[in-house]
């Protein structure tokens, strides 16, 4: 079985270069990691993870909490967080949470202790302040994507923005009467990401001197769209057009109006929110928010915290960009 000496004498460098390259940690150039790489594969050289582990402290694992497993914008973001860590050699330890206290508790003060992990990734989640210091005490890093996280290093996008963004984008086009399919005003946190979009819907339409007329509430799932736009659209003065706060709600509008005999857009315009790879199909209209891309950027940022940078301090803001596929014209006159 071929050693670490081995790689190191096929790759023509160092022992502490081999190291160095197969751990992700300290400095090594290009041309060498390359070199080492290829000269493990060949040799079908594997670093040993109890060893590893041994020689620097670290499991090489790395614990992402996420409250939903089965929606794409968490899967999409777990892909881009995979894919940086897999790169670096780190393995991912997965914690779904839901919103029962106890199985809540059970993660936070149990679980993500005893589970030897080098840093935690969460996903959208909100927490209590209790939460967000119970994952403070484990002294490693921790790096937030979306969610109300004030005590915690943030990377978001501007969902107010996003929000308003959607809605100009409809008001530029000359529609009147829009109707929003998103958050609900009495149980969705003022700080929640549903709550930031709905929130930069009614601020657009409120600078424009557009009364609020329909708000329906919906769980972000295709089903759930397609109820709430059922409502909306079935409505005596049916609105224009409709800014759902996710694509996978969009689609849903789209059947519910197909469902109805309404062609979009030439009778009802709709918008989403995420980059939804089925929105292609549909010919949607989105605001991208490159899910994919923030689980990378956490993961990049866990991993330079684990070699010695300085966290970024509170909120780091993250890309997005309208994207018009046709889903949206200017109404009927």
């Amino acid at each position: 079985m071929a050693g670490i000496d081995d790689v190191a004498r096929a790759a023509g460098v160092s022992t502490a270069t081999v190291s160095r390259a197969l751990s992700g940690r300290g400095p090594v150039s290009t041309a060498a990691r390359d070199r080492v790489l290829a000269a493990a594969a060949r040799l079908g050289y594997v670093v040993s993870s109890a060893a590893s582990s041994l020689a620097t402290g670290r499991t090489r694992a790395i614990g992402v909490v996420v409250p939903f497993l089965d929606r794409w914008f968490f899967s999409t973001v777990l892909a881009g967080i995979s894919d940086a860590l897999v790169r670096r050699g780190y393995d991912i330890t997965l914690y779904s949470v839901s919103a029962d206290p106890a199985e809540r508790r059970r993660v936070f003060d149990d679980h993500l202790r005893r589970r030897g992990i080098d840093a935690v990734i969460t996903i959208a989640l909100e927490l209590d302040a209790e939460e967000s210091a119970s994952l403070r005490g484990l002294g490693i890093p921790i790096v937030a994507i979306a969610g109300p996280n004030p005590l915690l290093t943030t990377l978001t996008v501007d969902d107010l923005a996003v929000g308003r963004a959607a809605t100009a984008h409809l008001l530029g086009l000359g529609h009147r009467r829009v109707a929003h399919i998103g958050a609900d005003a009495v149980t969705d946190a003022a700080s929640s990401v549903p709550a930031l979009r709905r929130r930069g819907f009614e601020e657009t339409l409120a600078e424009a001197g557009i009364a609020v007329r329909d708000v329906e509430p919906a769980d972000f799932t295709i089903e759930g769209g397609s109820t709430a736009a059922a409502r909306v659209l079935s409505r005596v003065d049916p609105p224009t057009a409709v800014f759902a706060a996710s694509d996978e709600m969009a689609i849903g509008a789209i059947l519910a109006a197909r469902e109805r005999g309404l062609r979009v857009p030439d009778d009802v315009s709709i918008i989403g929110v995420d980059g939804h790879e089925l929105g292609r199909w549909f010919g949607l209209t989105t605001v991208d928010q490159f899910a994919r891309g923030q689980g990378e950027r956490a993961a990049d940022a866990v991993l330079s915290e684990l070699d010695g940078a300085r966290p970024a301090p509170g909120r780091g803001t993250l890309p997005f960009e309208l994207v018009d596929r046709g889903s949206t014209a200017p109404p009927r006159r």
